[in-house]
């Protein structure tokens, strides 16, 4: 029983070995990678990369996230989209099994060796197809030689599984150092990929010599003597050095307004150009291509590497990031703006306090000073603005200095661009100013404005948009802007009282293509020139007479002053006052004389009565804005659809008929609403045809027969009266004084709104003029682009304030784009005022170099452009030298001084030392043995001043080893 019980009580541990292991399960899914992309097996043959195609070809990219145990890794195929020629599909299929892999073709091609934009694997092994193995995303780097062994074999036991033919690398140590080790399995072949980076270059391989040596011993070949080594080299020279260039902005003027500002302009013009070089450096690189070892000397003591003897130069250049332009920091800087949620009165700092009190009634002094007789008889000898100023003299005494962000002389300047009328002498008359026309415009201006619901070009909205930015970019900011506006203001209150109308603004209704501040702007020119005709009226009344007028449809003001009526009746407050006569003595129907006739309508005469028809004299329709619009617009939707609500807002919308009802009864005494009908709407009486009676009476149409029709109840309710003792339909003061307290209440924020279309428009002009000068035909495409995204957005109701930001840094890498190419154009001397007969190819290059990221120089050091880059490195050279001189000379040596300057600029080199050092060594041996098949070995070497790398890509055979 006891040995039993120990039998029953022995456990067994049993291991099972078939069991996966994470090792295995990683291989699989690498495995599984490959083959979802299709990349086992032979690969279709592919032609060979033609020249410059690795930069200007398409490069395509797939990843996927695969890990190992819980370590995550990312995965990516790169490769160069190419077409499989037709040869390729029809190669018989024992050819592609032994053809080798197309990486190993690609290490012999000698069409892209040092191409300018490619992904570093690209650059330095010549793959167009590669596959590579990364950590992910905030994963720790492979630092330990185990692990990398382990992924390295991991990738070797992967590729013999699945039978790929894409290389496959591994990215190690950290992401900076940009190593990588790999492999590439083909039949009977391999390719090992493999790095080495150092800091700093060792001096037995910092030439040539030294590199051919390591090569050739890396190769491990055994032949005696080698085959020669195909040899490729690039130099890179870099001139940081433009001081021998002209500055890009003009030095600044100390007497203008803006005085010691770098790019300060003058009130409406806007600013343009970079206030630094945009270009940074320029790149010259000097390439040797297809060298023959034992050609060139270059060892530790001599080298005939001398770029001027280069067959070929390319150039690049680099840009200043995030370059500061003026048109852009124009831009931003009112845009700013709509971070501002104070008002004026608080930007300013004025609260409301007794002092503040004081001052309001100082100023309404003064402004009752204004309209005194004494002053109206000098107005033909002072203009507004300076009237205004005087009259304000003893306010701006008081305020402190930091209480007025403009100087007197800003002012003035800014008020009198604003309304330069009044810097002109005005006649005892008023006359006023021509008011801006659109038919003035150019058409394509016309249409630009509207497009982005701006204002007409050089009308006062545009004016007033240029001013502010000036002001908010060069004179002091929010708070010259707020001290400015509130002049603005005051300024238009001024005009409105005394009846002058503001210039730079077309006559008639509001547009509603235009923003909301210049339709404002326009409804108050309205209310000055109602305001105007009947002041006018008033002087023909006491003067006892009055010209006739030839409208059909007078305006109010203009009606009566051609029927020689009085217009005492009409008030200028919200009250009316009529001339009312006593019922007892008002005449009877039959006996009522007629009133506000205009004229004669044709030859028609009245219906009822023998008597010729006249057309009245009636009010014109209110002018509105659009925020008017949508103000009444949304009352009559408030009514509902019920039939007392629609009733209601039929009479709402009647006010203009009932008052042409009225004036038409009060000039055709016995008349009809067929009489009415006839003259405002023809169309609505129809002549019938009555046979029994013989003759052709007319009728009115159907719609005007509907029972409860509008105008039949409207006719009912009219009563003769002429518009002289009418209710104005438009109150000129009520709508003046709401545009002015609209101006006065206006914030920051909103203003920039407003005004910002406006500024957008002159920016997309000033771009046009600009690349109009440098013939950029990328710049002129973006700049139409623009226009149309522009409108896009100004045209919402409310815009999107981070899509404007990004719009106008759209506006600013315009710019930007624009003043590269003059700067690199006046390095070039292609100038419109150069005549050089090679001006035609430098242009093409500078264009070249401004949309391309490596452009090949023609002729090299000989050719035109060629010898301006050598000159301009020699400059370089010179200056840097005597720089190093002067720095050098000791002070307390009097007897120190320069050498003399022409043997120095002779042993001054024109080139410095070469930045960069790139050498690409190929050759074709047989490996690792003698009787091995002749396979491709490739080495490509990086020198730089903190930076040694070796890309080695070393092929074997694996059948005959």
């Amino acid at each position: 029983m006891a040995a039993d019980d120990d039998v029953e009580t022995e456990v067994f541990e049993i291991t099972d070995f078939t069991t996966a292991s994470e090792w295995e399960r990683f291989v699989s899914r690498i495995e599984e990678v490959l083959n979802d992309w299709k990349l086992i097996g032979n690969v279709q043959r592919k032609a060979a990369p033609a020249k410059g195609e690795f930069t200007s070809g398409v490069w395509g990219e797939k990843t996927q996230e695969i890990n190992f145990a819980d370590f995550r890794f990312s995965i990516t195929h790169h490769f160069l989209e190419q077409e499989a020629p037709p040869e390729a599909t029809a190669a018989p299929k024992q050819q592609e099994e032994d053809a080798f892999p197309v990486a190993m073709q690609d290490l012999l091609c000698m069409n892209n060796d040092f191409p300018p934009r490619a992904h570093c694997l690209v650059r330095w092994f010549g793959l167009r197809e590669f596959v590579v193995l990364a950590p992910g995303a905030n994963c720790e780097a492979v630092v330990s030689e185990s692990k990398c062994n382990l992924l390295l074999s991991s990738v070797s036991v992967a590729l013999q599984n699945s039978g790929c033919q894409v290389p496959v690398l591994v990215q190690l140590q950290q992401k900076w150092r940009r190593l990588f080790s790999g492999e590439c399995q083909g039949p009977g072949v391999r390719i090992d990929f493999d790095m080495v980076h150092l800091h700093k270059v060792p001096s037995q391989y910092s030439h040539l010599s030294g590199l051919l040596d390591i090569f050739k011993s890396k190769i491990g070949c055994t032949l005696s003597p080698l085959p020669p080594v195909n040899i490729s080299i690039r130099f890179t020279y870099i001139l940081q050095d433009w001081q021998q260039c002209s500055w890009p902005q003009q030095p600044p003027d100390f007497d203008a307004v803006f005085g010691g500002e770098v790019g300060g302009v003058e009130f409406g013009k806007v600013p343009f150009g970079a206030c630094a070089e945009p270009i940074s450096e320029l790149h010259l690189a000097a390439t040797w291509p297809h060298l023959t070892e034992g050609i060139i000397v270059d060892n530790d003591v001599y080298s005939e590497l001398d770029p001027l003897q280069a067959p070929h130069w390319s150039v690049r250049i680099r840009t200043v990031d995030n370059a500061q332009c003026l048109l852009g920091d124009f831009l931003l800087e009112f845009f700013r703006l709509s971070l501002c949620s104070d008002s004026m009165d608080e930007v300013l700092g004025r609260g409301v306090t007794e002092e503040d009190g004081k001052e309001h009634a100082d100023i309404s002094s003064a402004l009752q000073k204004l309209t005194q007789p004494s002053a109206s008889v000098h107005i033909s000898k002072l203009s507004v603005s300076n009237m205004v100023h005087s009259a304000r003299k003893h306010i701006r005494r008081r305020r402190r200095f930091d209480e007025s962000p403009l100087s007197n002389d800003s002012l003035n300047t800014a008020l009198l661009f604003l309304f330069p009328d009044a810097a002109v002498e005005k006649s005892s008359e008023k006359s006023s100013p021509q008011p801006h026309s659109e038919e003035n415009l150019d058409r394509e201006e016309s249409s630009q404005f509207l497009q982005l619901k701006a204002s007409p070009p050089d009308s006062l909205t545009q004016r007033l948009a240029l001013c502010l930015a000036t002001v908010n970019h060069s004179q002091g900011g929010l708070r010259a802007v707020a001290h400015l506006w509130q002049e603005f203001v005051l300024e238009l209150r001024y005009r409105w009282e005394n009846n002058f109308l503001i210039h730079g603004l077309a006559s008639g209704s509001p547009d509603l293509r235009c923003c909301l501040l210049h339709q404002k702007l326009q409804m108050l020119n309205c209310c000055i020139e109602r305001r105007r005709v009947r002041d006018e009226a008033h002087r023909q009344q006491a003067a006892g007479g009055g010209a006739q007028s030839s409208s059909p449809r007078a305006a109010p003001s203009d009606a009566d002053a051609a029927a020689g009526k009085s217009w005492e009746s009409w008030s200028d407050s919200e009250d009316e006052f009529y001339e009312c006569v006593s019922e007892l003595s008002e005449p009877s129907e039959g006996r009522r004389r007629p009133e506000g006739r205009l004229q004669q309508h044709n030859d028609m005469k009245l219906l009822k009565e023998d008597e010729p028809l006249y057309v009245p004299v009636t009010q014109e329709p209110s002018p509105m804005t659009e925020d008017m619009l949508e103000q009444q617009s949304e009352v009559l939707s408030k009514l509902g659809t019920s039939a007392e609500g629609a009733h209601l807002r039929a009479r709402m919308q009647s006010a203009c008929l009932l008052s042409d009802m009225e004036a038409f009864k009060a000039a055709n005494p016995g008349c009809v609403l067929e009489d009415f009908v006839r003259w405002y709407s023809p169309r609505d009486y129809v002549e019938v045809e009555r046979p029994l009676e013989g003759e052709a009476r007319g009728e009115l149409s159907a719609r005007m027969k509907i029972p409860g029709n509008m105008w039949l109840e409207t006719w009912d309710t009219a009563k003769a009266t002429p518009i002289r003792r009418q209710r104005r339909l438009f109150d000129d003061t009520t709508e003046a004084e709401k545009v002015l307290h609209y101006l006065s209440m206006v914030r920051p924020s909103e203003l920039m709104l407003q005004l910002l279309p406006n500024l957008i428009l002159s920016a997309l002009a000033k771009l046009r003029e600009e690349e109009s000068v440098e013939e950029l035909p990328t710049v002129k495409k973006s700049i139409v682009q623009a226009t149309v995204q522009a409108g896009k957005l100004l045209h919402q109701s409310s815009p999107d304030l981070s899509q404007l930001e990004e719009f106008l840094l759209q506006l600013m890498s315009l710019e930007t784009s624009i003043t590269r190419a003059r700067s690199l154009k006046a390095k070039f001397r292609v100038s419109p005022e150069c005549e050089s007969e090679h001006r035609d190819q430098l242009l093409q290059f500078v264009n070249a170099l401004l949309e391309e990221p490596e452009v090949e120089v023609e002729g090299a050091g000989q050719g035109p452009a060629g010898k301006i880059i050598h000159q301009l490195f020699i400059s370089a050279q010179r200056l840097s030298d005597f720089s190093h001189d002067e720095a050098a000379l000791s002070p307390l040596d009097p007897d120190s001084g320069p050498s003399d300057p022409d043997s120095r600029a002779e042993q001054v080199p024109d080139f410095p030392a070469p930045a960069g050092r790139e050498l690409l060594l190929r050759t074709c041996v047989p490996a690792p043995a003698g009787y091995s098949r002749p396979l491709p070995q490739r080495l490509f070497c990086v020198l730089l001043k903190e930076e040694f790398r070796l890309a080695a890509a070393f092929c074997h055979d694996t059948a005959f080893f």
